[in-house]
């Protein structure tokens, strides 16, 4: 089927062509590196957060690239991108490949030998001078992806990220990072908690901290209700600082929500007034702030509390020239209330 007949249901687009393999994956690569790029050139993120905003966003990358070798050639599964809200792949898709990798030796012990599908390929390219046939190409692929992909480089339900010193400026001495794919709305966020410490040593309570981030912070939710239960959580731990960067909506061909944005643009792609390659990408950032303390419990068992801040919201948007221009005409209500204008980047040429 050509990508430009592309029919999906309601909820989720599957992929079942070479061609529409090719353009999805080719649309997301390019996006989230013209993003990286471009967060870092406008400064929406500190140098030290930049740093671990890019390794979240590279292990992001390396699991959809892992999608596109397992899933181009196989007839019996295809890969399924989220379309509620997100445009990016559907979350069971990454707990499919971290599940998979498990069983890798499984696998490699039946797939052909190299040399010998070598030589099945050169028989049929240079002596029958027939295209090698799809399911010799999917062992060839399969052998690629069990080989090659590490299965501690998915982009997990929850990723957590190493507890830092701050960087001079911040609000508070420790610095730790995580990131978490939200099973609801399919789309991947990234945070940081600026914290103070009682103890010597941040390291001593690092299991503890982890914990509690993986069981009250990894999905979407109000943030001073994420800031309040790490608090609660974490006596010895004092957080000031929070904040969470929600990557999406991904407006684009594959993304048939009902959100404005996605909507102007693929309304302008079914009148050809802009390319099927067109896209915008959006980028919320949410953050709070401690003030003053509380103590909350009973006489044997207070706890000192922050004071959280109300919640700092900035929303971005990420598009090409003409795209901006576009959602400026369409959607001029939503584009003047951006934290900052629409931020420029590169139109994606495909041949």
């Amino acid at each position: 089927m050509s990508i430009n007949h592309i029919v999906t249901p309601l909820d989720s687009a599957v992929l079942d062509s070479k061609d529409q393999y090719v353009f999805y994956h080719k649309k997301v690569d390019f996006a989230l590196k013209e993003l990286i790029t471009s967060v870092q050139f406008n400064k929406l993120c500190t140098e030290q957060e930049m740093t671990y905003f890019k390794q979240y966003c590279d292990l992001l990358l390396y699991s959809i690239e892992a999608m596109r070798v397992k899933y181009m050639y196989d007839d019996e599964d295809n890969m399924k991108v989220d379309l509620t809200n997100s445009g990016f792949p559907n979350y069971l898709e990454f707990r499919y490949l971290y599940n998979d990798l498990s069983l890798r030796d499984n696998y490699l012990n039946k797939l052909k030998d190299v040399s010998e599908l070598q030589e099945e390929f050169l028989t049929q390219l240079m002596h029958k001078k027939e295209p090698v046939r799809r399911d010799k190409l999917f062992q060839a692929a399969s052998i690629v992806y069990y080989t090659s992909v590490e299965q501690k480089y998915i982009f997990n339900r929850f990723v957590q990220g190493k507890i830092t010193q701050a960087e001079a400026g911040s609000q508070a001495e420790y610095m730790v990072s995580w990131s978490f794919y939200d099973v609801a709305l399919n789309r991947p966020f990234i945070c940081f908690m600026y914290f103070n410490y009682d103890g010597k040593n941040p390291e001593s309570i690092k299991e503890e901290l982890y914990d509690t981030l993986k069981n009250v912070a990894d999905r979407k939710m109000p943030l001073d209700t994420m800031a309040y239960g790490i608090d609660r959580r974490l006596k010895d731990v004092k957080p000031k600082h929070i904040k969470r960067i929600d990557l999406g909506p991904f407006h684009n061909i594959f993304a048939k929500d009902e959100n404005i944005l996605t909507h102007s643009i693929l309304e302008s792609i079914a009148k050809k007034e802009v390319p099927l390659e067109s896209y915008a990408l959006s980028f919320k950032v949410d953050e709070v702030l401690s003030g003053s303390e509380f103590k909350e419990g009973g006489y044997f068992s207070k706890q000192t509390l922050q004071k959280w801040s109300d919640i700092i919201k900035q929303n971005y948007v990420f598009a090409p020239h003409r795209i901006i221009q576009l959602l400026y005409n369409k959607n001029p209500e939503i584009m003047n209330k951006l934290a900052k204008p629409p931020f420029q980047v590169a139109d994606l040429k495909m041949k």
